[in-house]
């Protein structure tokens, strides 16, 4: 594609959801309207390989029930009438959770919603489908042989991964077929996508949001994750989905102080990253932003300790779709994905020391941090072209490696983050990363939406367009 528009089906409406339901309370808008919008987008040939299936009967109805609260002054919640998309892991009655993969083609529809689409449906959000995803959510590139690749908006020459394994998720945000989606976070699924596509990704603590009728991946690291174009709707879907009381995400009293780490997660970014990145943290600095560069020894063990054993994320896939190998005909598994799986089974690694030194090495975390966050690239690159990784196995499979390399270590320390998208707009998107310590979620959130508006991109602008040539480099190239 030559441009971010759907085609025929005309520009989407580039508001974030907290603004469509402001018109739709001041009648300027209506949600039944705004869905007809959605499936119009959802069905350009722009979203090809986006959607897995589109749920419109349930959508019209709810959007509907929407407009007639709207008309008597009682809105659900702050996001009545917004439509959202949901990853195709998340039971949505009446429909087959697919994964993203022909295995589960004979599965029967789910006779309930999960507990995420419950919630939202509760709050008056309108659901218009499901979206695609790496089959089993078992990659970080966002490739599907099954049900397509969604490319993300703004291409120009050959399509580029869109990130994985909530593909469909970012690609629908990032389109504006939808000002909010849902996805899953285990490696990274939430966070990378929403580098290589441009959008915000809020990648949950564990425990925060309810997994039932949620098809797990790796249960141990398994979270849920939030797409969207600004702070304040991940906000309020956050308030939506907790499962406990927490602290207000207020805005912070200071401006946030953030510890950037010293060794392989910027020294490995290619020149293009870390350029954007130094620019993005001498601007954060103008602001008040305290930045620190050190060395976090519980990072650098963790990192060693999966390189020498395994990953969870490994471990329990394999215990989960091991049985898969070796299966073929018209509902077989995707190459890439057997091969992560067979490459676990023949270097028999024994994951158990990763295991055993996790709790301790979170906690080592926490105190090392200190209460700021940890802020680095989402992605050590930018998104590579689609084709050469599907017409070289190796290529493939250590792009996805490096792809997830960041993410997958701040999981396993159990960090809850947020990717906000910085420097040009598309193609070349990059991802800033801010991570808090396991339980500092409320924290990660008010100082993201602190940081979006230091960047200047609140209310779902592109944040942090680079500075005209010849501005100084940052602290961190010099």
């Amino acid at each position: 594609m030559d441009d971010d528009q759907p085609d025929h089906a005309g520009p989407p409406l580039r508001l974030d959801g907290r603004a469509l339901a402001e018109r739709f309370a001041a009648g300027e808008l209506d949600a039944a309207a705004v869905t007809e919008r959605a499936f119009a987008l959802a069905e350009a040939p722009a979203s090809a390989g986006t959607f897995t299936v589109l749920t419109r009967e349930r959508a019209v109805r709810e959007a509907r029930r929407a407009d007639r609260r709207y008309r008597t002054g009682r809105p659900a919640s702050p996001l009545d009438g917004v439509p959202f998309a949901v990853k195709d892991v998340f039971d949505v009655a009446g429909t087959v959770t697919t994964a993203g993969s022909r295995t589960r083609s004979e599965v029967p529809p789910a006779a309930h919603d999960s507990a995420v689409v419950r919630a939202l449906a509760a709050a008056g959000m309108v659901c218009v489908g499901k979206t695609n995803m790496s089959e089993f959510a078992f990659s970080g590139l966002g490739v599907n042989p099954h049900f397509g690749t969604p490319v993300p908006p703004g291409v120009r020459g050959e399509p580029v991964i869109p990130g994985g394994s909530s593909s469909g998720s970012a690609v629908a945000v990032a389109l504006g077929v939808v000002p909010v989606a849902i996805g899953t976070d285990t490696s990274g699924s939430v966070r990378v996508p929403a580098a290589f596509c441009g959008v915000i990704g809020y990648k949950a603590g564990e425990r925060r949001y309810s997994t039932r009728g949620m098809l797990p991946l790796a249960p141990t690291l398994d979270t849920v994750g939030v797409f969207a174009t600004s702070m304040r709707d991940i906000i309020a879907v956050d308030s939506l989905l907790r499962l406990r009381p927490d602290a207000d995400c207020a805005p912070p009293s200071a401006p946030p102080r953030l510890v950037v780490p010293v060794g392989e997660l910027l020294d490995d970014c290619t020149p293009e990253v870390r350029d954007r990145f130094a620019v993005c943290l001498d601007r954060l600095a103008e602001h008040g932003v305290e930045v620190e560069e050190r060395r976090i020894s519980a990072l650098v063990e963790a990192q060693s300790l999966m390189d020498r054993h395994a990953t969870i994320v490994e471990a329990e896939a394999y215990r989960r779709y091991g049985r898969l190998l070796g299966r073929s005909g018209p509902a077989a598994v995707d190459p890439g994905v057997l091969r992560r799986l067979a490459g676990f089974a023949a270097a028999q690694r024994d994951p158990a020391p990763v295991y055993r030194a996790m709790g301790a090495l979170r906690d080592r975390l926490r105190r090392e941090l200190g209460g700021a966050l940890l802020a680095c690239p989402a992605v050590r690159h930018t998104a590579p072209p689609l084709a050469p990784l599907l017409a070289d196995d190796r290529l493939y499979d250590h792009v996805n490696r490096r792809t997830l390399r960041t993410t997958m270590v701040l999981s396993y320390l159990g960090m809850p983050g947020v990717t906000l998208p910085i420097g040009p707009a598309r193609p070349k998107n990059v991802g800033l990363l801010l991570s808090a310590a396991p339980g500092g979620d409320a924290t990660l959130l008010a100082s993201a939406a602190a940081v979006e508006t230091m960047l200047g991109g609140a209310r779902g602008r592109v944040v942090g367009d680079a500075p005209p040539p010849g501005r100084p480099r940052g602290a961190a190239d010099r």
